[in-house]
């Protein structure tokens, strides 16, 4: 699937801002792949940027689409009274707790109508009668699993091929389903371990992602036996990302720890330690979107603000290593810090 790669790197679906047209084609360009990050958009907005990123480039490139989970019963009212005192910070109201599919069955539509390559899924699988559509089209599934059980659920349901996410990663962790009882929503993996678990349990091409960030990373996860390496953090100060002007200052210092909260949108996802992070998250429920539509007018007035302490500021573990600059060119930093690690390897078989 990914063998005629230039270089097996591929850019992560980042939902949200981050991931552009822009970004994905510069990555596409610069020898890896691309992914567009389907969740958030409404169908007309994905097929847009579809459009504008095959106007962009001539290579292949992927989009990435959140599979609905079930309604969560639970009450969000305490929630949303604390995170008006956040609100009023920057005169605004909180969003409404409202439960949605994240318009799945529109944008499905779109990525299979439009016979994208490559459909990569996170939140869970598709039905079978979607996974077996997209194949009859001549395209590739790829499930998001955390865990082995995850991984043997994927490969029996018909994906072509896994992203097999560490604990490491920045943003939302995949789980199918997010357990109330767990601070991080379920067990927890380090990348390299659940490489191994997965490619032990399952035969399918594996997709290594989570706190990828310098081209070792890269070459450790072939090693391991990923057939490629999705990075997301390691483009997020990428000139061509959507990332805003408060969230890029935030990364460049350098200084704050991560943490996986449900303070801002009711799902397990790391990020940069602010100010809501370390006062919400404690009691924040398990409900997604529901904190999501709830915190949604405070980030955006946050950003507007250039505010960082108010922002999900979703980063890997190893965000302070990232670079900035044009996507091709750190591309080609990671291609060349890769070929020094297998130098370096191939000294030591010596």
């Amino acid at each position: 699937m990914f063998e005629d790669l230039d270089f097996p790197v591929i850019a992560a679906p980042m939902a949200g801002g981050p991931t552009t047209p822009a970004l994905v084609a510069a990555v596409t360009r610069a020898g890896g792949f691309g992914f567009l990050a389907g969740g958030y958009l409404t169908p007309q907005a994905l097929a847009e940027r579809i459009d504008e990123t095959a106007a962009l480039t001539t290579g292949t490139f992927g989009v990435n689409l959140f599979v609905p989970g079930p309604r969560a019963a639970v009450d969000v009212s305490a929630h949303r009274e604390r995170m008006l005192a956040e609100a009023r910070r920057y005169g605004v109201e909180p969003g409404e707790p409202l439960w949605d599919d994240d318009a799945y069955l529109g944008k499905f539509e779109v990525v299979a109508e439009r016979r994208i390559p490559v459909v990569s899924f996170t939140f869970g699988m598709p039905g079978a009668a979607d996974i077996a559509r997209l194949r009859e089209n001549g395209s590739k599934v790829l499930v998001t699993v955390t865990s082995p059980r995850e991984a043997e659920l994927a490969a029996a349901a018909g994906a072509d091929a896994l992203v097999v996410q560490g604990f490491e990663a920045g943003g939302h962790r995949g789980l199918f389903a997010d357990d109330p009882a767990s601070p991080t929503g379920g067990e927890t993996y380090g990348l390299l371990s659940l490489l191994r678990l997965v490619a032990a349990r399952v035969d399918l091409p594996l997709v290594a992602t989570g706190g990828l960030v310098h081209g070792a990373d890269v070459a450790a996860v072939l090693a391991a036996g990923a057939d490629a390496a999705q990075l997301g953090t390691a483009f997020l100060r990428a000139d061509e990302a959507g990332t805003s002007a408060p969230y890029r200052a935030a990364l460049a210092e350098r200084a704050r720890a991560t943490a996986v909260t449900r303070a801002f949108s009711g799902r397990p996802a790391r990020g940069l330690v602010n100010r809501v992070l370390t006062e919400l998250s404690a009691q924040a429920p398990a409900a997604y979107p529901q904190l999501h539509h709830i915190s949604r007018p405070v980030r955006a007035a946050a950003a507007k603000a250039g505010d960082p302490e108010a922002l999900s500021l979703w980063a890997g573990q190893t965000y302070p290593l990232a670079a900035e600059g044009p996507a091709e060119s750190i591309v080609e930093r990671l291609r060349t810090e890769a070929r020094a690690a297998a130098d370096r390897l191939s000294r030591l078989r010596n």
